[in-house]
């Protein structure tokens, strides 16, 4: 469908689940090193082409962002400062970030917000901790602490709204339920740093993890002793794991290795490392995606190259 340049290394890109054509992409300039960052707002022509609506310069680099559930202009960012910044797409640029959240001791590297309890959001960071925000109190709810390295990437439960996951560089991924002091399930998931993880939206037992060691697996929490499969997915870490909110046995995936790859969870092909289709319109890491809930098939990517791509899965990216 489109292709966009952005000035820095993109990290993250987000379909809102208000406008079907409208995604934001999070960018950290220097591979996210040092140096600044700029979070973007792309409207999506009927032809396919990406404008920019909205742009925010930040001191340093974004690495996530995520749109809110319950207001449509409200975008929040990840920040390689430990910080969250909150924008209102309907203001001015000068009058953004309208806030601005800091508590994390390291770099901020994952959010989420709750698509049945849209008042709450969770961020993860380098400092090997979650919590829980409301934009409606001052510091954050809760610190969720446990995981011993970086958690890179939190999920909430698509059935559950009190049940989320973390997925760290501690091998580990854990579930959580907000009306329980300690994690629920310590997941071994993998062998290496496990760099993401997600839901089923169709079936709220199963998740899927995605490694350093280049593998996805399945799992059904009620019986964690043993994965449900495992995928030899890609040629590097894998970066992004992703289930379709459109159909149950679908899955993507994005890596190191630069390519973006969907998967059949249900076809034997799988096991096989066989994907249903795979993409490598990357020229560097492919670190972001993202499946719009409001337009089935269309995807998101997004690199170090600079670019983020919108697509149908049935078909190739076309710039």
């Amino acid at each position: 469908m489109g292709r966009c340049r952005t000035a820095f290394n993109a990290y993250s890109v987000k379909f809102s689940p208000f406008y079907e054509g409208r995604i934001a992409v999070a960018t950290a300039q220097n591979f996210g090193i040092i140096g600044n960052g700029k979070q973007h707002v792309f409207e999506i022509a009927p032809n396919g082409a990406l404008h920019e609506v909205a742009q925010y310069d930040t001191q340093d680099g974004l690495y996530d962002c995520a749109w809110s559930e319950a207001n449509e202009n409200i975008l929040v960012s990840a920040s390689g400062d430990g910080s969250i910044k909150v924008y209102d797409t309907a203001l001015p640029p000068a009058a953004n970030p309208v806030r601005g959240f800091k508590e994390h001791k390291h770099e901020c590297c994952s959010l989420a917000w709750n698509p049945a309890r849209r008042d709450l959001f969770l961020s993860s960071s380098w400092d090997d901790t979650a919590r829980l925000w409301s934009l409606a109190a001052p510091t954050s709810l809760r610190t969720f602490a446990g995981h011993t390295y970086c958690v890179y990437h939190v999920a909430w439960n698509p059935r559950e709204p009190d049940v989320f996951l973390t997925a760290s560089g501690d091998t580990t991924v854990r579930v959580w339920d907000l009306r329980q002091p300690a994690p629920s399930l310590v997941l071994p998931a993998h062998g290496y740093e496990v760099l993401a993880a997600d839901w089923c939206k169709y079936d709220d037992c199963m998740l899927a993890t995605g490694s350093v060691d280049k593998s996805i697996k399945l799992w059904d929490v009620r019986m964690p002793g043993r994965e449900r499969l495992v995928i030899p997915a890609h040629s590097y870490a894998v970066r992004r794991v992703l289930f379709s909110p459109h159909a149950p046995s679908l899955l993507l995936s994005c890596s190191y290795d630069m390519t973006v790859k969907l998967w059949d969870t249900a076809s034997p092909q799988a096991a096989q490392g066989l994907p249903v289709r795979s993409w490598d319109h990357h020229s560097e890491f492919a670190v972001g995606l993202d499946a719009s809930t409001l337009r089935e098939g269309v995807v998101a990517s997004a690199g170090w190259d600079e670019s983020v791509w919108v697509w149908d899965q049935r078909g190739f990216p076309t710039p």
